[in-house]
């Protein structure tokens, strides 16, 4: 039974996803899938970036590579997916952030 809905805004994450090759992305349809589907999903698929104001990021690792797709809580149940990237330091680029809070914020004046 689906706990949630996933919705696309506009196609910041599809086009991340479709760039991805086919094992990434496969691993990336399977952890939106888990998304939608586990009641309690564990932060590491799915985390709230602290610091912010409902920004959340979806996790993804393909062996040694992370990836990450930013995303938000709309009416509870519905989580809304912007810009993704691949991550290649320790620490979330500042610029990532702030590229999916003007999206998020583009999203909710809509």
């Amino acid at each position: 039974m689906q706990v949630r809905k996933i919705k696309y805004y506009k196609r910041y994450a599809l086009d991340f996803i479709t760039a991805q090759k086919p094992k990434v992305k496969a691993k990336i349809y399977w952890t939106i899938r888990l998304i939608e589907n586990v009641q309690k999903v564990p932060s590491t698929y799915l985390k709230h970036l602290e610091g912010t104001d409902g920004l959340y990021e979806i996790r993804i690792q393909h062996g040694s590579d992370i990836f990450r797709i930013f995303c938000c809580f709309d009416q509870g149940t519905l989580v809304v997916l912007f810009n993704g990237f691949h991550k290649k330091t320790q620490k979330t680029p500042a610029d990532e952030i702030n590229r999916a809070l003007i999206i998020k914020k583009e999203y909710e004046q809509e």
